[in-house]
């Protein structure tokens, strides 16, 4: 047996660089403090380019292997499966009865993501099957943050966080949308027929923007920039929204 260094390659170290942003994130979450949630969603968001790096890293040096497969599932378990969850948690609890519910959204969007990884690394079909975890996490990711510079628009800003969300309604339709998005993690019915194509270039445009849009939310915008960022951030949610939808209906084209 191959001592853990050796098994190693430069991919897998970018890896565990995500790993790390999402042990952050989970840290920002047991803080609970809307700043410190809004910087946990930004490591997430973070971690989506170094998922993007590691597989192109691998496809690049031909050090793709069964060690890397596997920590990249464990890395995006944690990071586009259970930190998101966590986080959405601590966003939208109320302190009532509710949480209850939205505690079952939770633990059932970690499932998907985490099924959903535990099914690709058994099956061999190229493309996707169900939505990619790191676009599910950005999914919610984009809700938050539309929840959050809405709040700083209309609530103050300081550390109001989404005490103000928008509609008020987000409150109670947030574990629906995770328990939604578990699904399509896990559903057959839902096709991306090619790596490196749609599915990534929404990789490539999220990965960068919404780190930075969501660090303006750490520096306490005022209300015209608080705005526009909301604007992105609901179009971006009600893109990918369709684009789910979409996937529905398109002709299925792989297998598992």
């Amino acid at each position: 047996m191959s001592s853990i260094p050796k098994l190693l390659k430069l991919k897998d170290y970018v890896t565990l660089t995500g790993t790390t942003l999402g042990i952050m994130a989970l840290c920002c979450a047991v803080i609970g403090r809307r700043d410190f949630i809004s910087l946990g969603f930004f490591f997430v968001t973070i971690s989506v380019g170094t998922d993007l790096i590691d597989g192109y890293i691998a496809r690049k040096t031909g050090t793709a292997n069964e060690m890397g497969r596997e920590l990249d599932s464990l890395s995006d378990s944690l990071t586009f499966g259970i930190a998101p969850a966590v986080l959405t948690f601590q966003a939208f609890r109320t302190g009532g009865p509710y949480d209850f519910i939205l505690l079952i959204g939770s633990i059932i969007f970690a499932w998907g993501a985490i099924l959903r990884l535990a099914r690709f690394n058994i099956t061999e079909a190229e493309g996707y099957t169900g939505v990619p975890t790191p676009l599910s996490a950005i999914f919610l990711i984009n809700f938050f943050y539309l929840n959050y510079f809405f709040a700083f628009a209309y609530g103050g800003g300081g550390l109001s966080g989404i005490m103000y969300p928008m509609p008020e309604i987000s409150y109670y339709i947030i574990p629906i949308i995770m328990i939604f998005i578990a699904y399509c993690n896990i559903t057959i019915r839902i096709s991306f027929t090619e790596k490196g194509k749609f599915v990534y270039n929404m990789f490539m445009v999220f990965a960068p923007v919404c780190p930075i849009l969501g660090l303006i939310g750490v520096l306490n915008p005022n209300f015209v920039l608080s705005m526009v960022v909301f604007v992105f951030f609901l179009a971006a949610f009600l893109i990918e929204l369709v684009i789910i939808v979409i996937g529905f209906f398109k002709k299925k084209s792989l297998k598992g």
